[in-house]
């Protein structure tokens, strides 16, 4: 045996992949961490940064510590394309996790998936993201067509309804939203009975309720965030309407359900994470325990949960790729198991969800700006 190999040996390993030191590895977040949407961005920041405390806590992964850079990209896309670039070019993360939006993903993805950088847990259902040629690509929560799928399904057949409207931001994300909605009505041999706009980051809705209210629906849809979604249900309860409000889980349920106070009671919101208050699953009193453990002050979320979610994934794949991780090899793992056993609930990402796709939750807000989940609507 030569010098060389011997000396190789005795040697410690060393880490020779972008964000991986000796003792550390860094990850990156570009979302929206003020303005408007900032709840988003800052409770999958939240959810993120108690699961690495909490792998942290225990040594790390590997003996390295998950570290988190976040940076705000104030839900714009030229904004979140800048940040991301920062993230990968200045910053030298490992990888990206817990961005937030759809037009965000649509500026960001190019670039990520050019250098090979692993997007684990982007907080949109857009179905471009489901592609499975974007190798890169980390999908936890159900797609936007399943939660319209959802919708559609109680509001027809719980509800027996027909005159179905919709309400939505004009952009990638909304359009992703519409088009789900379409499809689900087309095989039920139906039609929406009318369609309103807003514009990304504004309370622009006025326009909206002129048109839907027209045809006096039964139910609204809704692809939106809290702000604009609470400003237009609102605007619809002074006109004397109450029909039956169904939002997207990219709305913020908590924080739309704090925007519209007592208004808020009967407001449907779907789901794509376990409810946060059910401690009787582990995943769930283990996302309770480590958030308080990071900050007290925190109460349970579901924006915050798949942050926490998307967290232990990445620790979970990192562990089974071995003590000299890359990105290369953390994606092949990813996509070679499929299915990672997270405090006892299975999380299945890759091509694994075609065979097993993500849950689709109701809930209902009460009186009290409380939740409550239920079967049927």
């Amino acid at each position: 045996m030569t010098v060389a190999v011997l000396a190789a040996i005795m040697l410690p390993a060393k880490a020779d992949e972008i964000g991986v030191s000796e003792d550390a590895i860094l990850f990156g977040q570009a979302a929206a961490l003020e303005g408007p949407s900032s709840t988003l961005g800052q409770r999958m920041r939240q959810g993120i940064v108690a699961a690495f405390t909490e792998i942290n806590a225990k040594g790390g992964v590997h003996g390295r510590k998950l570290q988190l850079i976040s940076r705000d990209d104030g839900y714009d896309p030229d904004r979140s394309l800048a940040q991301t670039l920062r993230l990968i070019e200045d910053e030298k993360v490992f990888a990206l996790i817990g961005a937030v939006g759809t037009p965000t993903a649509v500026a960001t993805i190019p670039i990520t998936s050019a250098r090979n950088v692993p997007f684990i847990g982007p907080f949109s259902g857009a179905e471009f993201l489901r592609d499975f040629e974007l190798a890169n690509v980390v999908n936890i929560r159900a797609s936007y067509g399943a939660e319209a799928e959802a919708w559609v399904k109680h509001l027809t057949e719980d509800r027996h309804f027909t005159r179905i409207a919709i309400f939505y931001q004009d952009d990638s994300f909304g359009r992703d939203g519409l088009s789900g909605v379409k499809r689900a009505l087309a095989r039920r041999g139906l039609e929406l009975a009318a369609e309103g706009t807003f514009e990304r980051n504004t309370r622009a809705v006025a326009s909206a309720w002129r048109t839907i209210k027209r045809v006096e629906p039964e139910a609204i849809v809704m692809v939106g965030t809290y702000g604009p979604c609470a400003e237009f249900i609102k605007l619809a309860h002074r006109s004397g309407a109450n029909p039956t409000f169904v939002n997207i889980s990219f709305v913020g349920a908590v924080a739309l359900a704090k925007e519209l106070g007592p208004e808020g009671e009967g407001v449907v919101v779907t789901q794509v994470v376990p409810f946060p208050w059910d401690r009787s699953l582990k995943l769930v009193a283990d996302y309770q325990a480590a958030q308080t453990a990071f900050d007290p002050a925190l109460t349970p979320n579901f924006v915050a949960l798949e942050g926490y979610i998307a967290g232990r994934l990445a620790a979970a794949a990192l562990e089974q790729a071995g003590p000299q991780p890359t990105r290369a090899s953390l994606l092949r793992t990813i996509n070679d198991v499929g299915r990672f056993d997270i405090s006892g609930s299975t999380i299945t990402v890759g091509m694994r969800m075609l065979d097993a796709p993500p849950k689709v939750f109701l809930t209902v807000i009460q009186k009290d700006g409380t939740f409550k989940a239920v079967d049927r609507l």
